[in-house]
């Protein structure tokens, strides 16, 4: 299995390998050039100051002294005269000036100059200097040994192979440490994911610093805590669904065998007939209302906006639910609207007030009154619903939004509602890119404002 420490550590020497040796080539032979350039350029000046001692002095103690200072050193020197003739030589081995005797005298130059050679085959480094002095001319010739260069060479081969050498062990060990150093938290998340995946989502991962490692041992946190969070609140949703489910079933078992008894009037009958009809009625609306958040977790829902009279709309709405208020007791009015153009879906929007207004007849008592409102505030379009109920405590104002959340803990069926019309209101505005935000005091009623 390649593991991403081996692919890491492999990408990183190479890379470095690469580096290093196209750095080292370029230093040999930086290097390398440099010591011919001096020697040559030392060549050079040498030749042209014996030259510069022999036009001033010729005579045969000046050619003496000229070869006497080049004598037992790395450097030799030989005086033509101008057919190519050997007057004086320091060297002792003649094969090596002859080889250049033709090229020099073929040569006529007027200026010093370096006769080209591969110094890497060739003994020597060759520079020839012309000299003309009472009648006599010729050449001076300096021959440098390039067994120094060579030298230098090797040793420069040597320490750079050591050189090479080192920095592969040297990697080899920056190797070793990275990849403890940067695998070990990345084993360490690699199973606090195999756990998140078998369902264990407290996992334990250390703080580390901040880069992409920390913020990736961030994320599995968070990804974690979510999961957890999901969880719970799935087994909360789904027995509180059991629960809401269970009741109108019980209802419905229950008085319809009572109904079957042979027994009854036909007035008890109805009676109990009446509450199977309830309670399916309520079981319909809870199982559209789950049909509904269901549509809405996965997004398969749409909000198509368009344009209609904010008036009108309003008051068709408090039209369609006034009969229910009025069996109550409690008085739905509407405060006067001037009239303004709404853009939103207006099937959404009709479905989110009327869960608003159905969640104010529950929890309103008979002799109060229900208020609806339609405004513009700058570029938003405001509607309100305000009761006179039982309100909503401080803790309580935010959670109401939550799915199957219901401030009376037990459910009884005198309060009615699932916990559902509430969380709808709020997903199908945010749908439409709005808010909704409550506004309550216990024992005084609530506002629930939505902007659109």
């Amino acid at each position: 299995m390649n593991k991403i420490s081996t692919k890491l550590a492999a990408s990183f020497i190479i890379s470095f390998l690469i580096m290093d040796t196209l750095l080292m080539v370029y230093l040999h032979q930086t290097i390398t050039h440099a010591r011919v350039e001096e020697e040559l350029d030392r060549l050079l000046k040498t030749g042209s100051n014996h030259r510069n001692v022999l036009e001033d002095n010729y005579n045969e103690t000046t050619l003496q002294h000229i070869l006497l200072m080049e004598s037992g050193g790395e450097r030799d020197v030989a005086i033509l005269d101008d057919s190519g003739n050997v007057l004086q030589d320091s060297s002792k081995n003649d094969d090596v000036l002859n080889s250049y005797l033709k090229q020099i005298t073929r040569e006529h130059s007027t200026e010093d100059r370096i006769i080209p050679v591969d110094w890497k085959e060739s003994p020597y480094l060759v520079s020839v200097h012309p000299y003309r002095v009472e009648g006599n001319s010729g050449n001076l010739v300096m021959l440098q040994s390039t067994a120094p260069i060579r030298q230098l060479v090797s040793q420069l081969n040597i320490h750079f192979l050591l050189a090479g050498g080192g920095s592969i062990v040297i990697l080899f060990v920056v190797y070793l440490v990275l990849s403890k150093w940067l695998t070990r938290p990345l084993i360490r998340m690699k199973e606090a994911t195999e756990q998140i995946s078998e369902g264990y989502y407290d996992v334990d991962l250390p703080d580390l610093s901040n880069d992409e490692l920390g913020e990736l041992a961030t994320a599995i946190r968070r990804l974690s805590n979510d999961l957890s969070r999901v969880k719970r609140e799935r087994n909360e949703f789904l027995a509180s669904v059991s629960h809401e489910m269970g009741t109108p079933l019980t209802y419905l078992i229950g008085y319809a065998k009572v109904a079957k008894r042979s027994g009854l009037n036909d007035a008890e009958r109805a009676d109990y007939l009446s509450i199977i009809e309830e309670e399916a009625g309520r079981l319909k609306t809870l199982v559209k209302n789950l049909m509904d958040l269901a549509q809405m977790d996965e997004m398969t829902f749409t909000v198509t906006k368009s344009e209609f009279s904010a008036a009108g709309f309003i008051r068709d709405i408090v039209q369609l639910v006034q009969p229910a208020f009025d069996m109550k007791g409690i008085t739905l009015q509407i405060e006067p609207i001037d009239d303004f153009t709404l853009n939103a879906d207006q099937m959404r929007l009709e479905q989110i007030i009327l869960n608003l207004l159905d969640n104010a007849l529950h929890y309103s008592e008979s002799g109060t009154s229900v208020i609806v409102r339609a405004f513009q505030d700058k570029k938003q379009a405001v509607v309100q619903v305000e009761d006179q109920g039982c309100g909503i405590s401080a803790d309580n104002q935010q959670k109401v939004f939550e799915k199957l959340y219901r401030i009376e803990k037990s459910r009884s069926r005198s309060f009615g509602g699932a916990g559902l019309g509430l969380s709808i209101v709020k997903e199908l505005t945010e749908a439409h890119g709005g808010t909704i935000a409550v506004q309550s005091e216990p024992g005084k009623g609530s506002l629930f404002t939505i902007r659109l």
